[in-house]
């Protein structure tokens, strides 16, 4: 079996692979104070509860945009299995998987993994351009060639950001619920016009975004260009981005999927 990380900014996505099949996953808060043995010590209750043999462990790959974290997680691999058979623990940065997708960035080394992960995910997908967008902590825009080249991208503050900023700063505005969308454009009360400016908003923002994108990616429309989403954010904001084409939410955890099969030979 696989072990797979994913460590954002807010939240890290772990989840088994057994052959070809996501079995299990989690998402935890990302705490960069976070130990390993602190690490440790919840891996392998979850590992409990989900009944996983620690033992079937035979590999692990990291992508991280969190950098103190990373020695913490691999420290708490090697000691959570300590087994007779230790497994191998990759991390993607840009070097190990130039043989997947070419970074045309002015500095390769910037990027964070899990934009190359999703990168190569979603290329693996469509074998075709596509965008992909990533609702988190920051809405990145991905941009791929169909030649599976980084082109760039784009990086806005995330919903939840720009949100708990207004009501920071804002006196009166309360804090509210978006998974609940707002009947109506025009809200006629505080809550139903902070929802409404936050989803429509963003909804016409990323629509717009999306169209000038495609524009400077193939200037005289002659390939279609896939747009793709994931993020824990994407589902709620893709009602209103119509040119959302699809929701893949184990996107980067598939992505390093991917990885590991290309890293290890297999």
């Amino acid at each position: 079996m696989l072990f797979v990380i994913d460590i954002g900014n807010t939240h890290t996505v772990a989840g088994i692979f057994r052959e070809h099949r996501l079995i299990h996953q989690w998402r935890i808060k990302t705490d960069p104070l976070m130990t390993s043995d602190e690490l440790g010590i919840n891996y392998h209750n979850l590992f409990n509860i989900a009944k996983i043999d620690i033992t079937a462990i035979a590999a692990v790959i990291i992508s991280s945009v969190v950098p103190q974290l990373e020695a913490a997680y691999f420290s708490c691999c090697n000691s959570l299995f300590n087994t007779i058979k230790k497994p191998e623990i990759f991390a993607v940065d840009s070097n190990n998987v130039s043989d997947l997708i070419t970074v045309k960035l002015d500095n390769p080394s910037e990027i964070g993994a899990d934009r190359l992960v999703n990168g190569i995910a979603a290329f693996h997908l469509c074998r075709s351009s596509v965008i992909v967008i990533d609702f988190g902590t920051a809405i990145t825009f991905d941009c791929i060639s169909r030649e599976c080249e980084y082109l760039g991208g784009l990086i806005l503050p995330g919903l939840s950001v720009s949100l708990g900023a207004l009501t920071r700063q804002a006196a009166k505005l309360p804090s509210i619920d978006i998974s609940i969308p707002p009947e109506k454009v025009i809200g006629t009360n505080t809550v139903s016009a902070m929802k409404s400016g936050v989803l429509n908003g963003y909804g016409a923002m990323v629509e717009g975004l999306i169209v000038k994108v495609k524009n400077e990616m193939n200037p005289d429309g002659s390939a279609p260009i896939a747009v793709l989403a994931t993020g824990g954010m994407s589902g709620i904001i893709k009602p209103f981005a119509p040119s959302i084409q699809r929701l893949e939410p184990n996107l980067t955890l598939d992505g390093l999927f991917l990885i590991y099969q290309k890293l290890s030979g297999r």
